[in-house]
């Protein structure tokens, strides 16, 4: 069976169409499965190749030759993505087995994230100014981020009805539309009640949002822009730490670990769909159990 470039186009499209509604993925994850898709399909292109006779050294030529090009976790997502492309194949009837199916997925090495300390977390939290909207209102975004670890995309998209104030919870959609419940400590609910009272009208201008957080312009914060504002305040504190709004994400699980939380708590709190992905938490707290034992130990 061959296919017409038009026809393969097709095929594409209606694959990315089969992750964003079916598989429900987050749209920077379709984007980056997109790109992969027209990178292999370039590279079938020159090959005089289509999807549907492509074999196993065929994959395989092509992931060799991602090497020195792409960094190891690009390619292990590369390999992902024409996983899940062949498996679409095989349902639409164009495939009878799939070309990666012999193929192993890449295990990369676990990555520990870069957790702040408390006394960071501090400084950067005191950071802001609370004697103009803007400065109410990042400190808002930073106590929040910080009492409930959600994602920058879930924290900028937060709508004013997703937060209660009286019970002290947000509610956030998260990777694959899933919905969870965060509770969120006093100084997160009083730093978000002197935004809304105090720092989000000024940035309205009086005008009507459903938006929570507002830009100056009082559009809806994007995330580039919450990552301009952490990263600016990280340099006000003096911390030498790259900071990103995932480093409050991460010190808001590693600190509650350290204070006896158990994991699967923590898991619920960051939206972890497999709780392996929220153990990686219990070596950064095992690692900063090592530092502590080493420098107060009298016999190190």
């Amino acid at each position: 069976m061959t296919f017409k470039k038009d026809n393969i186009n097709l095929l594409a499209d209606r694959f990315i169409n089969h992750l964003r509604v079916e598989r429900g993925l987050a749209d920077n994850t379709i984007q980056s499965y997109s790109r992969d898709l027209i990178r292999f399909l370039g590279h079938l292109e020159k090959k005089g190749l289509s999807p549907v006779n492509t074999t196993r050294n065929d994959v395989t030529d092509y992931i060799e030759s991602l090497e020195g090009t792409l960094s190891l976790r690009s390619i292990s997502r590369a390999v992902s993505a024409l996983k899940m492309f062949f498996r679409f194949l095989i349902n639409e009837g164009k495939l009878t087995e799939s070309p990666t199916r012999l193929i192993d997925s890449i295990k990369l090495p676990r990555r520990l994230p870069g957790v702040l300390s408390g006394e960071e977390v501090d400084l950067l939290l005191n950071g802001p100014d609370p004697s103009n909207s803007l400065g109410i209102r990042d400190m808002a975004m930073l106590e929040l981020l910080y009492a409930t670890g959600l994602r920058v995309s879930e924290l900028t998209g937060l709508r004013m009805v997703n937060i209660n104030l009286e019970a002290g919870f947000v509610r956030t959609i998260g990777k694959g539309t899933k919905e969870r419940i965060v509770p969120m400590g006093e100084k997160a609910r009083d730093a978000l009640r002197a935004y809304i009272h105090d720092g989000r009208p000024g940035l309205l201008k009086g005008r009507n949002s459903p938006v929570l957080f507002l830009n100056s312009r009082g559009r809806q914060m994007t995330r580039q822009g919450f990552w301009k504002i952490i990263k600016n305040y990280g340099i006000i504190a003096g911390i030498k730490k790259r900071i990103t709004p995932h480093s409050l994400r991460h010190s808001f699980a590693s600190h509650l670990l350290e204070g006896g939380a158990d994991l699967r708590s923590v898991q619920v709190m960051l939206g972890h769909a497999d709780i392996s992905t929220t153990q990686i938490y219990t070596h950064v707290t095992g690692e900063r159990l090592k530092q502590v034992h080493e420098k107060f130990h009298p016999r190190p």
